[in-house]
């Protein structure tokens, strides 16, 4: 049987350097796809978990912040309009109403932590 096109190139057995080229690019490939998989599986949830917990932490002292600026600007408020240049009783009344608050909050989570005991 004759070759159609006279310019093509009759076929030859594969080379000892397209085998081991071959084999290079099969271990590049298998080494990918294994470190593609460690790092969904592992990686991933690591950074999932520690942006968490830095935005947590982040959220947590803006609050904290906030709820100390807004404390201030209470005592001030009060210290101004409310009684005329008294700051102890500016300070005695925002003290009072945020010692109630954390003892609100303690009862409530006592009565949560009693009811989870029975």
């Amino acid at each position: 049987m004759d070759n159609p096109d006279p310019n093509s190139a009759p076929p030859t057995s594969p080379s000892p350097s397209s085998s081991s080229s071959d084999w290079q690019a099969r271990a590049a490939d298998t080494v990918e796809a294994t470190v593609a998989a460690v790092h969904d599986r592992v990686v991933r949830p690591l950074i999932i978990v520690a942006r968490a917990i830095v935005f947590g932490i982040v959220v947590a002292s803006m609050a904290l912040v906030l709820c100390v600026l807004l404390s201030v600007a209470l005592v001030r408020l009060l210290d101004v309009y409310a009684f005329g240049g008294r700051a102890w009783a500016s300070e005695a009344l925002v003290g009072t109403v945020l010692a109630a608050v954390g003892v609100a909050a303690w009862s409530l989570r006592r009565a949560r932590h009693a009811a989870e005991e029975k």
